[in-house]
């Protein structure tokens, strides 16, 4: 019986959204065109995760990594009209399968862990980049009526509210300037109604803006090491600091090009830099600090894992390393449990 594991970030519902008619069934059934199905989610252990609606950058946009020397440079902002048909389309699949019983959307922890009890697939509902959100923020209220209770308030590029960071390598993340005043508003409405802030995108000032507004734990649910992999999307020593001072978490992201101490995306990465990430994630931010966060369906993920059914084979390499296995199931999926209590409610 493999260990039971909530992930922290995965872009299986944009994945979904492209295949059009029917996606939802293909999602049912299985397809090997995505990263996580049922039939793989419940046959590795998944008990649920963070389910991200990601607008997609405008066609013709970069998201490659800037070399070193070059001006860093983001892609270009997204329309609010186009953010929110897709976003909205991929609220609508999430829901359609909720109504198909292949998930069932939680709005708190007491629901995750109803769900899991009753052996279903427990999806929060988190978007990646508020672009779908006006400044005024009434689309926030709509959202959090559907069931939103996760905002990552930049993907890497800038909107109203913040600016995040290029994917540039090797670089810092203090890169840009920090939250506008609609940001700002955003946080404190999010910590007002019980909707997660996520700081994984996010630039370094936007970071410092939210440690000093918000009240609840800081959280980077698809983050690395950058004193491993020196990535301007990795987390600085300071930040990690702040994350355990404030009692929050750190989800461990599958993306080689965050994990590798050279930046490449190569699918011949190996567990074991995983294993060096969570080690030093363990000491920076604590026990009780570490998650999952894999990006699936997002990422280039080391073909050691492969998809949804190869995160028993990291939590088995973490205790191969010694990690007992209460230890194990506390990053694989207490840790987030927790963490939810205290942000989400």
């Amino acid at each position: 019986m493999p260990i039971p594991f909530f992930d922290g970030h995965n872009d299986t519902l944009l994945k979904l959204l492209e295949f059009g008619p029917g996606a939802e069934q293909r999602f049912i059934d299985g397809s090997s065109s995505v990263h996580i199905d049922l039939p793989r989610a419940r046959s590795a252990g998944m008990a649920g995760g963070f389910f991200a609606m990601f607008p997609p950058p405008l066609k013709g946009s970069s998201g490659t990594i800037v070399p070193t020397g070059s001006i860093p440079s983001l892609p270009p902002e997204l329309d609010i009209a186009e953010a929110q048909r897709s976003t909205f389309g991929m609220a609508a699949i999430l829901l359609r399968l909720e109504r198909m019983g292949a998930l069932r959307v939680c709005r708190s922890a007491a629901e995750v862990r109803a769900a899991v009890a009753a052996d279903m697939l427990a999806a929060v509902f988190h978007i990646e980049g508020a672009e779908a959100i006006d400044p005024d923020l009434q689309a926030l209220e709509v959202l959090y009526a559907a069931g939103l209770r996760s905002v990552g308030l930049v993907w890497s590029r800038a909107n109203a509210f913040g600016t995040g960071v290029p994917f540039r390598y090797p670089a810092d993340p203090d890169i840009g300037p920090g939250l506008t005043d609609a940001g700002k508003e955003l946080v404190r409405a999010c910590d007002r109604m019980g909707v997660m802030i996520d700081l994984s995108h996010l630039n370094a000032a936007g970071f410092r803006d939210v440690a000093a507004i918000s009240s609840k734990p800081l959280v980077a649910t698809h983050s690395n090491v950058h004193a491993i992999s020196p990535h301007a999307r990795n987390l600085a020593d300071w930040q990690l600091a702040a994350i355990r001072e404030s009692g929050g978490v750190v989800g461990l992201n599958f993306a080689t090009g965050f994990l590798r101490a050279d930046g490449q995306m190569r699918a011949d990465t190996g567990i074991d830099i995983m294993v060096r990430h969570v080690d030093a994630l363990v000491e920076a931010v604590g026990e009780d600090g570490v998650a999952i966060g894999s990006d699936f369906d997002g990422a280039l993920i080391p073909a050691a894992i492969g998809d949804v059914t190869g995160v028993p084979k990291l939590l088995q390499a973490l205790l191969d390393k010694g990690y007992g296995e209460a230890l194990v199931r506390k990053f694989a999926m207490e840790n987030w449990l927790s963490l939810i209590a205290r942000t989400i409610g």
